[in-house]
């Protein structure tokens, strides 16, 4: 895969992407400060999140655990205040740009597609939500552009079935494995479904990390990962979902040295051995592994033994409330008399994930409506025929 002239696999450095996403509060100024940090760092990108809240969030849309956490009491408010438009984001754009690094977008809602197309992204990203998402999983493919897919709170049988979604982009396809946890604690981190994945697709894989570690990057690697995604802020303390499970800016560039050690990346590295290790989950080997490349992580021998012995791509407990919360159903435009034929424009594509999903809208189409359904709800199997 590459981005712009700059090749991403196993063996060169991991390509290193700041996440902004919401942590400019909605202020561009912040962004483009954030995007001059990143670029200070050594990263090779930044990215940003292109939502309308409107086309996003449906009347029955909920906070996740964390976001209530982060001081959140509606989930519409919360997202409108976190909103940049399409002008101030070609203003990030250009100045990544200016910068010499990459720009790249996540993509909510199907309809933004050709709105985003208007700037010069290098690259596009889907959220882990939308791993369910067709239609938009689609009309990014359709751009031509290189694409980075997310797979939080996903099973492995769902990360194949996109894939296949995608197989006219297998040139220009990432998968991320990630933990849909924010941030992320404890040991279960979820590295070992980077190497499930590695043996299922053949696409560069990735790590979006969600630890308040500067050094769980490093991790990463050495389980085979050349993407690391890592959100930053310039204030963890701020109001905001992300800011407490993002690097502050001063912390990104240790970040970026210690993924891209040399020992960790090199093609000298014998991943055969650690693809072994990952097999076995032999803890001598494992011991010797972590003192070989150093311990990256406080708790770092019981990160990997667990990651080794849990080398599968699967839902953790953790990341069910956001599953249900951020995954994207078929949603009624408007109201829906009992009895009504059930027409594609009657639809629209929106979060929560609490009803029929978003890649079987067209299914839904044609049938009938056994009782009224209200305008803007997800539309579930017990309102039709």
């Amino acid at each position: 895969m590459q981005i712009g002239d700059r090749k991403i696999g196993i063996n060169h450095p991991p390509y290193i992407i700041a996440e902004i996403g919401v942590n400019h509060d909605g202020e561009v100024a912040r962004a483009l400060e954030l995007t001059d940090a990143a670029a200070d760092a050594g990263a090779d990108a930044v990215k940003l999140q292109f939502f309308e809240t409107d086309r996003l969030m449906s009347k029955a849309a909920k906070l996740a655990a964390y976001q209530k956490n982060a001081g959140e009491t509606d989930p519409i408010e919360m997202l409108k205040r976190l909103e940049l438009t399409i002008d101030e984001m070609a203003l990030v754009v250009d100045r990544a740009h200016e910068r010499g690094i990459h720009a790249i977008v996540t993509v909510f809602s199907m309809e933004l597609v050709e709105i985003a197309e208007t700037l010069a992204w290098d690259a596009y990203k889907t959220a882990s939500p939308d791993i369910v998402n067709r239609p938009l999983l689609e009309a990014l493919m359709a751009t031509g552009k290189p694409m980075i897919v997310s797979t939080g709170a996903s099973e492995l049988d769902e990360v194949l079935r996109a894939v296949g979604w995608l197989d006219d982009a297998r040139d220009r396809l990432a998968v991320l494995q990630c933990v849909s946890c924010y941030p992320l604690e404890g040991v279960e981190h979820g590295l070992g479904g980077i190497t499930q994945l590695r043996e299922q697709v053949c696409f560069p894989i990735g790590y979006s990390d969600h630890t308040k570690s500067h050094k769980t990057g490093k991790l990463a690697v050495a389980f085979g990962a050349c993407i690391l995604e890592k959100h930053i802020t310039d204030n963890r303390h701020r109001k905001g979902p992300d800011h407490t499970a993002s690097l502050l800016v001063a912390q990104l560039k240790g970040y970026i040295q210690l993924s891209c050690e040399g020992e960790a990346w090199s093609p000298d590295v014998d991943h055969a051995i650690l693809h072994q290790v990952d097999k076995l989950g032999d803890g001598a080997l494992v011991k010797d592994y972590a003192n070989a490349i150093s311990h990256p992580h406080p708790a770092w021998d019981a990160i990997y033994a667990v990651s080794v012995n849990e080398s599968s791509k699967r839902v953790l407990d953790f990341e069910r409330d956001v599953r249900e919360v951020s995954r994207q159903s078929v949603v009624s435009v408007g109201e829906i008399s009992s009895g009504t034929r059930i027409t594609r424009d009657m639809l629209t594509i929106k979060r929560p994930g609490t009803g029929i999903l978003a890649f079987e809208i067209d299914t839904v189409v044609g049938r009938v409506a056994t009782r009224a359904i209200e305008a803007d709800v997800p539309i579930v199997e017990e309102d039709l025929e």
